[in-house]
């Protein structure tokens, strides 16, 4: 069969490279092109556009580079037309994926989405077009579902692939060890998630290092992605002694006592790893002041969402300053109490997101859907 996957972030690369990876064994024959990263690459999808091309943060952003986005449009409706899928397959991105599917549905393709977007936090008017447009809906966080049931919408819910992601990483790997790789003293390791897209690591990146010097007991170590190059990082620490670690997000947090993390999926991430964390967030000033108009939430980080109560301190826009940063860091680093009472959390949390096995489930239901 033939696949058209699209993600258009770094979490859908990852999410989507191990949804290739159980296609293929239910597939074997399967023939998967996609808009993605490197992940669902060395899955071996043929990629039709890298993410590093598609990641645009905030409503202003998005006006500035809407020429750019109508140009991706329109190519991969070209490009959907060229190869056939007998499915597209949309993860996430919804501001892109959505336009898609109205086109795809036109056009006579079937459709799944796999991580539905969040309209139960914003912009709800979307759900009329997910029922009108989308075949099969696959959700990942356990309220979806009751969601999209007031609309009388049938979805299915297939656990977190968060935790397939988790479980397939090295739990064994020591301390000693990661420090002696990336050239690490003895001090405690604090590290620093300023997201993976350059407009969030232009903002996120200056307030989370000045955090050293109040520190200076404790090694601040940076979680990299190769999408951006050394000197990029670098231009936000000037004079600080703060090292740089790239693809090694989840080991890093293994490793350290505390992590400051930008709202995201890297929130979820820290929580299931088990790491205490600050969550940190600034917009452009014009898209936060929107988003706060639509946006109808009582927190901003997937741990908090899901668990309904705030388990991680949240530090957003204007709450993000030095004092307050500083103030929190110091609760995690040096308040025992408050520690343990964060990772009992993340415990019930992780019993929530319904076991590991949702990349299998998701491979299951959309080739189940797709040959019948």
């Amino acid at each position: 069969m033939k696949y058209y996957i699209i993600a258009g972030e770094a979490s859908g690369d990852l999410h989507g490279s191990n949804l290739i990876k159980e296609i293929k064994l239910l597939d074997p024959g399967a023939q998967i092109r996609a808009w993605g990263g490197d992940l669902m690459a060395s899955q071996g999808a043929t990629l039709v556009k890298h993410i590093n091309e598609l990641a645009f943060m905030g409503f202003v952003e998005v006006a500035m580079n809407l020429p750019t986005i109508l140009g991706n449009i329109k190519r991969c409706k070209n490009d959907i037309l060229e190869f056939a899928p007998d499915v597209i397959i949309f993860i996430d991105y919804p501001g892109f994926n959505l336009r898609i599917a109205e086109f795809a549905r036109k056009k006579g393709f079937r459709t799944v989405y796999y991580i539905s977007p969040q309209i139960w936090a914003w912009h709800q008017s979307r759900v009329k077009k997910i029922i009108r447009d989308i075949d099969k809906m696959l959700v990942i966080l356990p309220f979806e579902k009751d969601f999209y049931q007031q609309y009388n919408y049938s979805v299915d819910f297939v656990g977190h692939p968060l935790l397939d992601a988790l479980q397939g990483q090295k739990e064994e790997d020591n301390t000693e060890t990661f420090r002696r790789e990336h050239d690490l003293g003895i001090k405690p390791i604090v590290a620093l998630l300023p997201g993976s897209r350059r407009q969030e690591i232009a903002r996120m990146l200056a307030p989370m290092a000045r955090m050293a010097q109040h520190f200076p007991e404790h090694e601040f170590v940076i979680a990299a992605t190769s999408a951006h190059t050394l000197a990029y990082y670098k231009q936000f620490i000037p004079n600080q002694n703060i090292r740089i670690v790239f693809g090694q997000t989840y080991r890093l947090l293994r490793h350290a006592t505390a992590a400051m993390v930008t709202s995201g999926t890297a929130t979820l991430e820290t929580a299931l790893i088990g790491t205490p964390q600050v969550v940190c967030y600034k917009a452009g000033t014009l898209s936060y002041l929107i988003a706060r108009k639509l946006v109808n939430l009582k927190y901003i980080s997937l741990v908090n969402l899901i668990m309904d109560q705030q388990v991680v301190k949240e530090l957003i826009q204007g709450q993000l300053n030095e004092a307050t940063l500083k103030n929190e860091l110091k609760q995690l680093l040096e308040n025992s109490d408050y520690r343990n009472e964060m990772t009992q959390n993340y415990a019930t949390l992780r019993g929530k997101l319904g076991g590991s096995g949702a990349s299998q489930k998701a491979a299951r239901a959309i080739v189940d859907f797709t040959n019948s």
